[in-house]
């Protein structure tokens, strides 16, 4: 069966058992990521869509579709909303094969047609060879990859991912995840992706959205939630850690950018946004924009010097803390390649001087 590409939009509320105040839409081939912490509402809001779950209000359409609208008591099952759903533990029947595992999510297909259509799934998702193995006879990689053919053995309108990694290793996540990358160029279907890893959900989705305590806080693109956060919440519910205080002394202008005050000091800002003069504000500078510097550059633009209090090597990659002198806010923390690191010998206790680049600042409202 050949579908027309659809949209999924989805609007919910509840005051509980689990509060709810989303609205979301996915556009088709668009992979959204919903982040947030345990306990945020994003596998309820993965479960009302499947139809696992009836909110107390709210409206879920996938292209002409209505598969729930509180407003009129609509309330389509979940077997007859054409969604593909994989769940974190797998899921798997263990007395089947792989190969009926996903030809029993084939009944819309003819008995026929069944067994080729589903040898063909598991050929595509990487599984040649391997279709008479039980779930126990296959490694965790290899249950995830069934679970993955069966539900796009449903020709699905929708696809819908439950921390679909997080029942692995990392060595094997990441083959996983280039290959989930590589399929989903194939596949003209809206696709939402619940994650907790931040990096997972930068590296695949199209656009991000960030739940807390059920509500919705941002979608954008990871760009925009990374960089450019609508609030310090938002900020750190996305593994943001550079947040400080400040006060707005200039505003940005056509060709001109703007500064803040911090703790003594004027930092210029590229783009000071919608904020006023003499406003406090809550800024943030990601890690990848403060950059070392030597001597030589040691009075440029946004040039500040502290004292590192803590090295960490992380295999290819180097966490690092600078005090910025003494003062009270929390430490600058950055990363750089360990080799340089290395090179530079950085080690806790050392001056540090690094220039905080001035189209990375972002502002935000103050948070008191």
């Amino acid at each position: 069966m050949v579908r027309e590409p659809a949209s999924l939009s989805v609007a919910l509320s509840q005051a509980g058992p689990i509060a709810l105040d989303v609205d979301i839409a996915c556009g088709p081939g668009e992979l959204l990521a919903l982040v947030g912490p345990s306990g945020a509402g994003k596998t309820t809001v993965l479960r009302a869509i499947a139809g696992l779950h009836r909110p107390a209000a709210g409206r879920i359409v996938a292209g002409p579709d209505i598969w729930f609208d509180g407003a009129f008591g609509i309330m389509v099952p979940p077997q007859a909303r054409a969604v593909g759903l994989v769940f974190q533990d797998y899921a798997l029947f263990p007395h089947l094969s792989a190969l009926d595992n996903v030809r029993l999510a084939m009944r819309h297909v003819a008995e026929p047609e069944r067994t080729a259509e589903a040898v063909s799934l598991l050929a595509r998702v990487h599984l040649d060879g391997l279709e008479a193995r039980k779930p126990d006879q296959l490694s965790g990689g290899q249950r995830q990859r069934v679970a993955l053919a069966r539900a796009l053995a449903r020709d699905p309108k929708v696809l819908l991912l439950d921390e679909p990694f997080s029942a692995v290793d990392r060595m094997t996540r990441e083959p996983l995840k280039e290959e989930l990358a590589s399929l989903r160029r194939s596949l003209a279907i809206p696709i939402i992706l619940v994650t907790h890893d931040l990096e997972e959900a930068q590296a695949l989705a199209d656009r991000i959205c960030v739940i807390d305590c059920g509500r919705t806080l941002q979608t954008g693109t990871p760009d925009d939630v990374r960089l450019r956060p609508a609030s310090a919440l938002v900020a750190r519910l996305t593994g943001q850690t550079n947040l400080f205080s400040g006060e707005v002394e200039r505003v940005s202008a056509v060709g001109q950018p703007g500064r803040i005050r911090w703790s003594g000091r004027s930092l210029e800002v590229a783009d000071t946004g919608k904020v006023r003069a003499g406003a406090r504000v809550t800024w943030l500078v990601p890690s990848d924009y403060v950059v070392p510097v030597d001597a030589a550059h040691q009075g440029g633009t946004n040039v500040v010097h502290g004292r590192l209090t803590d090295v960490t090597r992380l295999g290819e990659r180097t966490a690092l803390s600078l005090r910025v002198d003494a003062d009270g806010d929390a430490p600058l923390r950055f990363t750089m390649a360990t080799r340089d690191a290395r090179n530079h010998g950085f080690e806790a206790g050392h001056l540090l001087s690094v220039r905080l680049l001035p189209e990375g600042i972002h502002l935000m409202p103050s948070v008191r």
